[in-house]
């Protein structure tokens, strides 16, 4: 399912029913997209403004990143859900014999660690914005400061609720599996909090 086709009312009520997909892997990729639109609005609204020159420079750069995000934000949220659907369908595969039963279980894993590796990457993108942000807070124009700190907001959102779906998919399989993943969780939540908490420094003194 294409969810950035959709009306914003059609997709709350998406996540609204009781259809396991969209959720919040989902929430989380089209988080990091409004994220990154409102990166993108900042920046526009930099370059180009005699005032804030010396900000032109970051301005360009985190526009390129913003707008790369903004594509990938979407695939993202369509890979999500469809990720979520093969481990249901995994699930509804048949159990009858032996043969099946080790099918159906390498079927289970198999799509269970892509719906882990997929928020994964939600949550790569999502700290590369941050960086962004960081680095645009400090020389944006001021009077979009605060858009930027709600990007900010929306960023770290995406980041830490796409690690908690990472978690809980690797949580349900063996600890071999996904290594890197299970590795990176603590850092990537650390850097998150680290970066989020500046960008919000910098914002209220800017305000």
């Amino acid at each position: 399912m294409n969810w950035s086709e959709m009306s914003l009312t059609d997709f709350q009520n998406a996540l609204a029913s009781d259809d396991p997909t969209p959720g919040g892997g989902t929430a989380s990729a089209v988080a990091l997209g409004h994220s990154a639109a409102l990166v993108a609005m900042v920046a526009n609204l930099t370059i180009g403004n005699k005032k804030w020159a010396d900000g032109w420079e970051i301005a360009k750069h985190a526009l390129q990143v913003s707008q790369k995000i903004m594509t990938m934000a979407g695939d993202l949220a369509e890979q999500d859900s469809d990720a979520f659907d093969d481990v249901m369908a995994a699930f509804r595969l048949p159990k009858l014999t032996d043969e099946d039963i080790k099918t159906r279980r390498e079927h289970i894993r198999n799509s269970t660690l892509k719906a882990a590796q997929i928020p994964y990457k939600t949550a790569e993108f999502s700290l590369d914005l941050l960086n962004s942000i960081k680095q645009l807070s400090l020389c944006c124009n001021g009077n979009a400061i605060s858009d930027l700190g709600v990007a900010a907001l929306l960023a770290s959102a995406s980041c830490k609720g796409a690690l908690f779906n990472v978690e809980i998919n690797l949580n349900s399989l063996p600890e071999e599996m996904g290594h890197s993943m299970r590795d990176n969780l603590s850092s990537m939540n650390e850097e998150c909090r680290h970066i989020s908490k500046k960008v919000m420094h910098t914002v209220k003194e800017r305000l």
